[in-house]
């Protein structure tokens, strides 16, 4: 049973990350492109989770917490570059 849902769980998460890289590549926006790229690491944070449960070991936990906060942070930056960017359009 545990083979099984180990299975499914690497199948979801590898046609989610196929489908975040498919609009890394194609999406017309810069912030299309950066949920994309933030939807994928919390892909990856969710197989590193995943792994670090089934192998009970936190030996990945450090990489987690990194690329957590790697996610918020550039998508805090960007979302304030683009409000920057639509209020200096909007003030010309």
């Amino acid at each position: 049973m545990k083979d099984l849902v180990l299975i499914v769980t690497a199948v979801v998460l590898t046609v989610a990350a196929a489908g975040a890289i498919v609009r890394i590549a194609i999406g017309p926006s810069l912030l299309d492109r950066v949920l994309a790229s933030d939807v994928l690491l919390g892909i990856v944070g969710a197989a590193l989770a995943i792994d670090m449960a089934v192998n009970r070991h936190l030996n990945n936990l450090f990489l987690l917490v990194a690329l957590t906060l790697i996610g918020f942070i550039g998508s805090v930056t960007v979302a304030r570059f683009v409000a920057d960017r639509r209020g200096q359009a909007n003030d010309s």
